[in-house]
């Protein structure tokens, strides 16, 4: 993922067997990926761009970015558009607008699911986050919401990972404006072959592992849990409170109504009050009044809850979207690469069962070639297997490390919501302070001037 990460390699020392155990992978109708894994597509190595020629300097399994590189590279707005009727269901569709390309797109779901079926294909041992759930019937604002802002944050997680941020299909999503942006994005995919197949230090991943890369890979996937784990507790209290924020946004702009009505009140006394009608008429009146500063304190609990919601909850599920995409990855590499290993020795050593069983039994001599030509194919495709598994392990240590790299994100998460209380409660304590003078009038006493009641402590008369 550093500078030659991606680069390709054009006839290097063991790029030919590669791509020969790589096609003979390929062929091997028995053994389907597994479902969790798009099949990679098998093509000739091609010569890289010629910025991206440059080996790295030093060791290239170790990454330097830093959180701010990350977020620099791109901001990308997904913004909901008026939905469009269709013959018998209403089509949503989203504005997609990138910072970096300076381009404005139309995009509908089915694009991002094709976009993400490419990602997946090109880069089967990198974090490819996961899409909402597909619209289902009867779905209502909150659901179509809440999908809106988890495809931003997977088109940012995706804008901002290093290698699919230089990959032409991200390029084609967020700026091409032609009308089937979904075939467009296949026609690039054709007759490309994966990550694997294109990157220059893949035939060699092994020699840039750690010797204890096996412990490291368990270690990191148990931290990477608990991380998951605890993050999602923080996420889940941080919705209660700014939920909790605008429902006491929703109680105060009521509990202000409430005082207006009854300040408005055009109820007659009755001929037994009429000794205290002065009083019930200057306390109407300045009932009437605190409506206004109710719904000014609403309105600041209110801005606090969406604050909250945007600066922290949203954060935090952006954190959670990529370590989900880590834990994900990781199931792809056992599910996937290691038990396609482990069935390609199976059909390894039944085939060399027959072998010897050939020899003992003195079969034809063409039958006897054609099973030692599928040996030694299958002996390149336990090869290529093998050079696969270490170069997964090695994606995956380069994934931890992005993970690490946005773990300050903690403190951003943090100071948002300490800021966010901070500036919420201020504001608020302001317009109380404000409303309390205009509170002296309901306890005016003979003389005019404020003489609050004291209640007892325990709320009930003394006698």
């Amino acid at each position: 993922m550093t500078g030659g990460v991606m680069d390709r390699l054009p006839g290097e020392a063991g790029a030919a067997p590669v791509a020969a155990a790589a096609e003979a992978e390929a062929e091997e109708e028995a053994d389907p990926p597994a479902a969790d894994l798009p099949a990679p597509q098998v093509s000739e190595r091609r010569d890289p761009h010629p910025s991206r020629m440059q080996m790295p300097q030093g060791n290239p399994l170790l990454l330097s970015y830093t959180l701010q590189e990350l977020l620099a590279r791109d901001t990308v707005q997904v913004e909901l558009i008026p939905e469009k009727k269709g013959l018998f269901l209403k089509h949503v569709e989203y504005e997609v607008s990138s910072q970096r390309f300076r381009s404005s797109v139309y995009r509908r779901y089915n694009d991002f699911v094709v976009f993400h079926e490419m990602l997946l294909q090109k880069f089967p041992y990198r974090m490819v986050p996961a899409l909402p759930p597909k619209r289902v019937l009867g779905a209502d604002r909150e659901f179509i919401e809440a999908r809106r802002r988890a495809l931003r944050r997977f088109i940012n997680l995706v804008a901002r990972h290093p290698p699919f941020s230089e990959d032409v299909a991200l390029r084609l999503f967020l700026s091409f404006s032609g009308p089937d942006v979904q075939n467009k994005l296949k026609e690039s995919a054709q007759c490309v072959g994966d990550e694997f197949m294109s990157c220059k230090l893949a035939p060699r991943a092994k020699d840039f592992l750690p010797a204890d890369i096996q412990t490291q890979f368990a270690v990191s996937r148990e931290l990477i849990r608990n991380i998951y784990n605890s993050f999602h507790k923080l996420r889940d209290r941080a919705e209660r409170i700014a939920s909790r924020a605008i429902d006491n946004a929703a109680d105060l702009l009521i509990f202000g109504k409430e005082l207006s009505a009854l300040g408005s009140d055009t109820t007659p006394l009755p001929s037994w009050a009429t000794l205290h009608s002065s009083t019930w008429g200057s306390l109407k009146q300045a009932l009437k009044g605190l409506s206004v500063e109710f719904a000014l304190l609403a309105d600041k609990a209110a801005q606090q809850g969406k604050q909250e919601e945007n600066d922290v909850v949203e954060k935090l599920n952006l954190f959670l979207d990529l370590l989900q995409s880590y834990k994900d990855l990781c199931e792809r590499h056992e599910k996937g690469v290691l038990h396609k290993h482990q069935r390609a020795l199976h059909k390894y050593s039944l085939m060399k069962r027959q072998m010897m069983s050939a020899a003992v039994q003195s079969r034809e001599p063409d039958s006897v070639e054609q099973l030692e030509s599928r040996i030694v194919e299958q002996e390149n495709a336990i090869q290529t297997m093998e050079l696969r598994g270490y170069f997964s392990l090695y994606c995956l240590h380069q994934e931890m490390q992005l993970v690490h790299v946005y773990l300050p994100l903690t403190s951003h998460i943090l100071g948002a919501f300490v800021n966010s209380q901070i500036q919420g409660h201020k504001e608020m304590s302001k317009v109380w302070n404000d409303l309390k003078p205009k509170l002296n009038c309901l306890f005016a006493g003979p003389s005019g001037s404020p003489t609050p009641p004291r209640l007892p402590q325990d709320g009930v008369s003394p006698r």
